[in-house]
């Protein structure tokens, strides 16, 4: 496992990848960027994943006008960072890349308690700043290596009674995880791509209190084989895919093999 500083390092060169991503991708990892934007993205949209997954993000979120916010590794903006921006207390929009954060900025100049600035989140220096009530980090947390070091930075960071509101990838299903095994050794990104495993889930929640949890794509993610079945109608093929994705949420709330056999994760934390 790294430590803080060599994490630190790797995310000097991730800066750089991510400002310059279109020229840093080799073939297989801009296949594979392919596959999860336009494919993942489809099935999430087409039986109401991606949908669910922002509202009940907002729902998390609640009564944002008393809160200090970290959109934690935001690049130019997600879904919801203008929202956070506009109701929240406090907002501040973080990322590696000075080039995200300098569009990003442009876009908060209508919130005078909204701020972007380009740092490392493990750079004590660089962003020294803390007692955030909410942390929202939509597809961050599985960028580091040592989850021991990203949750005590976390922990650090937030306030008392503090949550953290989380979507990331995990590496728990075994055809997905087959599938990054042989993907892996060709991947651009792969040193700051680390989807969750299960200990990596489970030393989360030694360490927050899990208020709420959902896994996604598990039975669902299946969903992609109705493009081949030529006789079911658009209609049908979303209303399977969409009861797919029901067991998938409402299952994994409590069941550890359910959650394991998804995709996706989302969490809500709170700081102990």
């Amino acid at each position: 496992m790294k430590t803080q500083e060599e994490i630190i390092e790797v995310n000097k060169r991730q800066k750089d990848f991510y400002n310059h991503k279109s020229g840093k991708k080799n073939l297989p990892t801009q296949l594979w960027y392919y596959f999860r934007e336009k494919t993942l993205k489809k099935i999430r949209k087409d039986i109401g994943i991606l949908n669910e997954s922002y509202e009940i993000h907002k729902t998390w979120f609640g009564d944002l006008s008393n809160k200090k916010v970290l959109d934690l590794g935001c690049f130019a903006g997600n879904h919801w960072s203008l929202y956070l921006a506009e109701h929240s207390k406090r907002f501040v929009a973080l990322d590696l890349s000075d080039v995200a954060i300098a569009r990003l900025a442009e876009r908060l100049k209508p919130y005078p308690t909204a701020e972007a600035i380009a740092a490392d989140f493990l750079s004590e220096i660089n962003f020294p700043e803390k007692d955030f009530d909410i942390i929202y980090a939509y597809g961050v947390l599985h960028h580091f290596q040592n989850p021991d070091v990203l949750i005590a930075k976390l922990d650090e960071k937030l306030a008392p009674g503090g949550v953290i509101i989380s979507y990331d990838p995990l590496e728990t299903s075994l055809p997905i995880k087959i599938m990054r095994v042989l993907y892996r050794p060709f991947q651009s990104d792969k040193d700051w791509e680390w989807p969750f495993t299960k200990k990596t889930y489970f030393k989360f929640a030694k360490t927050f209190n899990i208020i709420e949890r959902h896994g996604l794509l598990g039975q669902a993610k299946w969903y992609f084989i109705m493009n081949f079945i030529p006789f079911l109608s658009d209609e049908k093929k979303q209303s399977i895919g969409r009861k797919w994705h029901k067991k998938d949420w409402d299952l994994s709330v409590t069941s550890d093999s359910h959650l394991f056999k998804c995709m996706h994760l989302t969490m809500l934390m709170q700081k102990k």
